[in-house]
């Protein structure tokens, strides 16, 4: 009898350690086939946002079109350049499923503030409708007003306030 004790304690060690062992395959596998990286995004719509020119900070990925001039004073037509730039990215966006972005509008120093927030509200969806042109729904933009506020350029020289007039797309990670 105390033989068979011993038989069956040790089986059930061996038993023990087998189910150890194969737990710690599974988890290897799952771990070795995740796709969804820290952040909730695929290493294909990361490498699509670097492609594009995002950069990672504490809002998410964001896209700053103030490279070129978006916008004429006072204005928030999106030019001609400018256009084809944000249909691309929207495309993109598309191709790689991310469909939900914030749209932040900015402006120069130049007029009120309750008049630059308007003006900067309207730039955003402005930027926002060449996104659903390029396929986004128009339901995942969000659009900001974001003023004056924020600015990238010195506000006192010509081409520093045409820096300001710009949008910044945002894709957050949170």
């Amino acid at each position: 009898m105390a033989r068979l004790v011993r038989v069956i304690a040790r089986r059930g060690v061996l038993a023990r350690r087998l189910l150890g062992v194969v737990c710690l395959l599974g988890f290897g596998m799952l771990a070795g086939c995740q796709t969804t990286p820290v952040h909730g995004l695929t290493a294909e719509q990361i490498a699509a946002l670097k492609e594009e020119g995002f950069k990672q900070t504490d809002e998410g990925w964001e896209f700053g079109l103030s490279d070129t001039v978006l916008f004429d004073t006072g204005k928030f037509v999106v030019r001609e350049p400018a256009q084809q730039t944000v249909l691309r990215i929207g495309r993109t966006l598309v191709r790689v499923g991310l469909n939900e972005v914030r749209v932040y509008g900015y402006t120069d120093s130049v007029g009120s503030d309750t008049y630059n927030e308007q003006l900067s509200a309207h730039r955003a969806d402005a930027v926002a409708s060449v996104l659903v042109d390029a396929g986004m729904q128009r339901a995942g933009i969000q659009t900001i007003g974001a003023g004056k506020r924020d600015p990238v350029a010195d506000n006192s020289t010509p081409a520093g306030r045409a820096q300001n007039r710009r949008v910044a797309i945002v894709i957050s990670t949170r």
